[in-house]
């Protein structure tokens, strides 16, 4: 615990739905959901607006359609959420070496390490200069949380929001935790509060009285004496600039349970070239391949499999994921499939490339034939295929709504030769319907057009700010906060 308020949490404002209210003018002000749309998607993040509602993260779509039908409801842009948080964690990294991102949106920042602060008033002034600074770059919000360890700065942010800063200053914590809930401490999630709650134990308070030996007989000696560590506001856990990723796994849920083998292979394999591509992406080899099932039942099913040695071979991952699918029983069908690897390293076991290879000239070798000959009774991959070629009997053919779903999602980037950048407000019928707008513009037009008009086409997205502000000698040079004076009170919002 630090005697000056010099660790900062940031946590932007609701972001993937704030950077798409400031990418598409006419939503502004309006309730926006982010999230998979299908039937069993889930919210990833609702703007203010749409929480007022009841919306909130992780809640299925379907029923945040029944809470808010008039909402805006968008599949993600991860492409742009990552061009915004690496804006974001530059400016952070001006201020310390000491840097944590727990997300895209969230991080810790050590001040001291930085020398940027070392008392309750610099600490003030540069979380000030921080939200102004990250206004200016990416056009959004974000809520500072300052005190003298991790835990308290997170919620002191997590009070702050939206768009505020809230100062927790050392010697405090106890007054100001006290009549809080106690699911605000970490560790405490519904099942332990349910838990805390039997016991006559809502409010943090209630922990300090209950005294550690009780909490240790409800929780467990390592939980129980850390809620009661907690609960008087200590915790001395440094803030750590590498956080050392265990694994990389993607996977995804689909609308209706898939029953057909060949079916599910496919999704397997396809899956694991995605993982690969994240793998890559991040410089990494694995060395354990996971495949996760979930089944029409909801119950979840992992098996593993471990290499001689670390690989990123996508044919690997895929042969290895194939194997471990083949163990596992889907009659029934599946609902949510995931491949992922751990057991990462720095560098690839040249052999398993060799092992590939091998195998891959021998598969083709016992083929008798060439690769532009397909087998009969299949149809040739297409370029972007991952697995073998399919059967066509031995799948449901894709709906031209399906198709057209996928090519044109609700919110996604598209440019046409005429009217220029806008965004796709919905597709359906063979029509997809597109508003022309751009970040800083007025509300747009919106005009419909056919799924296949050769004049359409996907985009990437825009900058949300033309000309930021250039902070590149940034904080030296930074001008007093433009949200207006900063008291030494502990509170500053706008």
């Amino acid at each position: 615990m630090r005697a000056a308020p010099t660790i900062l949490h940031l946590d932007m404002d609701a972001f993937y739905a704030s950077a798409e209210q400031a990418a598409k003018p006419s939503l502004r002000g309006k309730p926006v959901v982010v999230g998979g749309l299908g039937p069993r998607g889930v919210v990833a993040t609702a703007s203010y607006e749409a929480r007022r509602f009841g919306v909130h993260s992780a809640m299925p779509t379907a029923q945040a359609r029944r809470l808010a039908p008039n909402a805006a409801y968008l599949v993600p842009r991860f492409q742009l959420y990552r061009t915004v948080s690496d804006q974001v964690m530059e400016l952070l990294a001006r201020l310390s070496p000491l840097v944590e991102p727990l997300s895209l949106d969230e991080a810790f920042v050590d001040l001291e390490a930085g020398g940027t602060a070392d008392d309750t008033a610099s600490a003030l002034e540069i979380g000030e200069q921080l939200r102004t600074a990250i206004k200016a770059v990416t056009g959004l919000t974000g809520s500072v949380g300052l005190a003298g360890s991790k835990m308290l700065a997170k919620i002191a942010s997590e009070e702050a929001k939206p768009n505020g800063l809230l100062l927790i200053e050392p010697g405090t914590e106890r007054e100001l935790l006290a009549p809080m809930s106690v699911r605000i401490l970490p560790g405490v999630g519904p099942a332990t509060a349910d838990h805390l709650r039997r016991a006559g134990m809502t409010t943090v308070d209630d922990l300090v009285e209950a005294g550690e030996d009780e909490l240790v007989r409800l929780l467990g000696k390592a939980h129980g004496s850390s809620l009661h560590r907690m609960a008087f506001g200590y915790d001395d856990r440094p803030v750590v600039a590498e956080r050392d990723a265990k694994s990389v796994s993607v996977e995804d849920t689909f609308d209706a349970d898939l029953h057909d083998r060949v079916r599910i292979r496919t999704e397997v394999e396809r899956l694991a070239d995605r993982c690969v591509q994240r793998l890559r992406g991040a410089g990494r080899s694995g060395r354990t391949v996971v495949l996760k099932v979930r089944r029409y039942d909801f119950s979840t099913l992992t098996r593993s499999e471990t290499l001689r040695g670390p690989t990123d071979d996508p044919t690997v991952v895929r042969e290895a994921s194939a194997r471990l699918l083949e163990a596992v029983d889907t009659t029934g069908g599946v609902r949510l499939l995931g491949v992922g690897v751990t057991g990462l390293a720095d560098y690839t076991q040249e052999d398993l490339f060799a092992q590939a290879a091998d195998e891959r000239t021998a598969a083709e070798g016992s083929a008798g034939k060439s690769a532009e000959e397909p087998a009969a009774g299949t149809v040739p991959a297409g370029d972007d295929a991952t697995g073998p070629p399919r059967d066509p009997r031995s799948e449901v053919p894709e709906s031209a709504e399906q198709r057209a779903a996928r090519r044109w999602p609700a919110g996604h980037d598209v440019h046409h030769e005429t009217y220029g950048h806008g965004w796709v407000q919905g597709s359906g019928v063979g029509r997809v319907t597109v508003r022309f707008e751009e970040p800083g513009s007025p509300p747009g037009r919106v005009r419909t057009f056919r799924i296949d008009d050769p004049e359409l086409r996907p985009a990437d997205p825009l900058p949300l700010v033309r000309d930021p502000v250039d902070y590149s000698s940034w904080p030296a040079s930074l001008p007093k906060s433009l949200s207006g004076p900063v008291s030494s009170g502990a509170e500053s919002r706008p």
